[in-house]
């Protein structure tokens, strides 16, 4: 993976991310490195869904891509939330 590839993931990451976190009702005690984490890998699991139902190239905005990834940010944030909430 080349330097541009990896900005672009920390980029969609954060966007993912964040969004993610903006559909899960309540305040997350989440750091923003965990947020990020979390978005990479939504992002990355999210294209190889849409790509898996041929929905990820599409002509304009992936709307469909994108929702798969914020739903599953979202998913990760909550759990990771559970888990935390779990050790205090």
């Amino acid at each position: 993976m080349e330097i541009t590839g990896i900005i672009s993931a920390i980029v969609i990451g954060i966007i993912i991310g964040v969004l993610g976190r903006l559909v899960v009702p309540g305040r997350q005690r989440i750091g923003v490195l965990w947020t990020i984490l979390i978005g990479i890998v939504a992002a990355l699991i999210g294209a190889a869904i849409a790509s898996a139902l041929g929905v990820a190239d599409t002509k304009g905005v992936d709307w469909i891509e994108w929702l798969i990834q914020i739903a599953l940010a979202a998913l990760g944030v909550a759990a990771l939330e559970r888990v935390k909430a779990g050790h205090r």
